[in-house]
């Protein structure tokens, strides 16, 4: 796709600006009810109340939604847990794909990192254009951006796309353990994905993400007496030592590379040498090659122990692909710029090292745009906050990106 240079059939995105002005006090009196419901990760109950608001308000713009109980967990690291749902809604649009139609995925979450009790705590307030209260960027300013940016395109009768997809999973928080499959599968086959995350404190929509991968590396040594033959040992807690200082070293290597040695465990009682030894690391990158280069590092580093007599093995426990900054994603980005100019604001762009859902729909090879939410700043802290000045305008740029990404003859 090229940045498109005309719109075609569609409102054209100053059209949008006057009708989302109009809804902003809709949008914080929604906002209001969302804060106030506490959706922490861990809390299903909360997570599936955000779930039936958003539910209901998707069926009303006309989408059917599909409801999609993740299984339980059992076993590390959550032990025995269940998260809320994760709604899947679709509603078509009048072009079909051979008139020039893609498909479109809106992606956000409705959890947060607040333990219960945190809304009735840190209530939803609002001083002058700052909005302040658990979740109020993260994500659920987003959140309903998304949604009512919909609502504009309905109000408009603009449906000159093949599908809109809009995804809301429970879990992103914690890394999305249940809903990954779920997303992955909702990503098939779809033309662009934009993420509703908020956009960055300066106002930055996010263009790439690095990527992550956590290992495990068990060192195993051998037992002795440390005060009468520790000679017949073997420390594995030595071992793990000189790993610990050999791994960090791989920082700097490559661009953008950082590997971080985060927990490190090593035998029980003082009086014996230390037979086995366990760290954990995580390594973040921007692309998936400097991913599998640091892997084979830590591997090469891992297969040459300082202490003879102990061996490592390396186990990789999860990987999060990175959202790679590509040909595609630029093109969608100037055409959200394009309609930003149209807007009366300037739109840049950056690459981030959190993850999010927006990885997950990367890795399956299509493009994602994030950060289309408003503006906001200090996620997963007390000081959280969300711009609602920002919002008519983030509203009516969304509105318009779906509309120019679902045509195709908007294409120079």
């Amino acid at each position: 796709m090229s940045a498109p240079s005309r719109q075609r059939p569609g409102p054209r995105p100053a059209d949008l600006l006057g009708p989302a002005r109009s809804r902003l006090q809709r949008y914080l009196h929604d906002l209001a009810d969302l804060v106030a419901i506490d959706s922490g990760s861990y809390s299903p109950d909360g997570v599936n109340a955000v779930a039936d608001w958003v539910q209901a308000r998707l069926t009303s713009l006309g989408f059917t939604v599909e409801r999609i109980r993740p299984p339980a967990a059992d076993g590390p690291p959550f032990g025995t847990l269940r998260t809320g749902d994760v709604l899947v809604a679709r509603k078509a649009g009048r072009l079909t794909e051979a008139n020039g139609g893609r498909r479109i995925l809106l992606a956000a979450h409705m959890d947060t990192v607040f333990a219960d009790g945190t809304a009735a705590e840190r209530p939803f307030t609002l001083d002058g254009t700052r909005a302040h209260g658990p979740g109020v960027s993260d994500d659920k300013g987003g959140l309903l951006a998304g949604l009512t940016a919909l609502d504009l395109l309905q109000e408009q009768g603009a449906a000159e796309y093949a599908e809109v997809v809009f995804l809301a999973t429970p879990d992103e928080e914690i890394g999305s353990p249940f809903s990954r499959g779920i997303t992955e599968e909702a990503a098939r086959g779809v033309d662009y994905a934009l993420g509703l995350e908020c956009a960055r404190e300066n106002g930055d929509l996010v263009l790439a993400r690095k990527g992550v991968a956590d290992f495990r590396l068990t060192v195993t040594g051998r037992a002795a007496h440390a005060g009468i033959e520790p000679e017949r040992g073997a420390n594995a807690a030595l071992a793990a030592a000189h790993l610990v200082v050999s791994l960090q070293a791989l920082n700097g290597r490559w661009d953008g590379v950082t590997v971080n040695v985060g927990v490190v465990r090593a035998g029980h009682r003082p009086n014996i040498v230390c037979p086995e030894a366990e760290l954990r690391l995580e390594v973040r990158a921007a692309t998936a090659t400097d991913v599998r280069r640091a892997r084979r590092a830590i591997e090469d580093a891992a297969a040459c122990p300082a202490v003879p007599g102990t061996a490592v093995t390396v186990e990789q426990l999860d990987h999060c692909p990175p959202m790679e900054a590509t040909g595609a994603s630029h093109r969608m980005l100037a055409a959200a710029q394009q309609a930003a100019a149209a807007l009366g604001f300037t739109l840049g762009a950056t690459a981030t090292g959190g993850v999010g859902d927006a990885n997950l729909i990367s890795g399956t090879g299509v493009p994602v745009l994030d950060g289309l939410g408003p503006v906001g700043g200090a996620d997963h802290s007390p000081q959280e906050w969300l711009d609602t000045a920002t919002v008519p305008q983030r509203t009516a740029l969304l509105a318009s990106l779906i509309t120019a990404l679902g045509d195709s003859r908007n294409d120079a």
